[in-house]
């Protein structure tokens, strides 16, 4: 049997859950967690806020990712959406690539400090690996991704188009308004364990209200809110 990752803490695992939960869902400081906690009688550290989320964010996430892969892998996959986008780390700009399935859910992230044809490459076949290959690829026109998709023998899956990755640049919103909060990263290894950790803790509790009734979205919600309490339960 796995030793539990709580077991070094005194703090009871529904507390680390809640506080990991807040900091990485919403855009919200340290301290605006601290405080919120404080009001619910909970006392602890902004300090505290940082190394649990530094520690068991990355655990929930891979955990969660785990079991969207399996499920994925069991059905085909229809379209992916993939797109880049630039993050300042200390004045220089690395590249952040994303991508996305037809529902708008992140299936990977990856950082790199080069916008060209290797990266576009390790990307693709980290995804490709994870999840298997969908019937097509939306991206925009960036070269990198005709290079490394050719090299792969994946070029005629790749469609390109007019507004057609609309729905991945929409996804970047989540992640910039926790950027901002943030006050951006100091390091490029920070910057990809919180990019991975945001992406799959935003896909559980997403649940795109806009489409779905009010009571199926409150019985979505509730399902997410009870298996997110129950990670790593044993």
């Amino acid at each position: 049997m796995s030793k539990s990752p709580f077991r070094y803490f005194k703090t009871s695992p529904e507390i680390i859950r809640l506080v990991v939960m807040m900091y990485v869902r919403f855009p919200l400081s340290l301290r605006n967690v601290e405080d919120l906690l404080h009001e619910r009688g909970v006392d602890i550290c902004h300090e505290s806020v940082r190394l649990w989320v530094d520690r068991f964010g990355p655990i929930f996430a891979r955990e969660i990712k785990k079991r969207r892969s399996r499920t994925m892998r069991q059905v085909p996959q229809w379209r992916w959406h993939m797109d880049e986008v630039f993050v300042k780390i200390n004045g220089k700009t690395h590249y952040l690539w994303r991508a996305i399935d037809h529902e708008g859910e992140v299936i990977e992230v990856y950082v790199t400090k080069a916008c060209n044809k290797l990266s576009a490459l390790k990307f693709l076949k980290k995804a490709l690996k994870n999840y298997g290959a969908p019937r097509e690829i939306v991206t925009d026109k960036l070269r990198s991704y005709r290079a490394a998709m050719n090299q792969i023998g994946n070029a005629d899956r790749q469609v390109t188009g007019r507004y057609l990755n609309n729905l991945c640049e929409t996804s970047h919103q989540p992640f910039r308004r926790r950027e901002r909060a943030m006050s951006r990263f100091r390091r490029m290894s920070n910057l990809q364990k919180f990019a991975s950790t945001h992406a799959f803790v935003h896909n559980h509790f997403n649940h795109q209200r806009n489409i779905e009734r009010r009571s199926r979205f409150k019985s979505l919600r509730n399902a997410a809110l009870i298996e997110w309490r129950q990670l790593l339960a044993a």
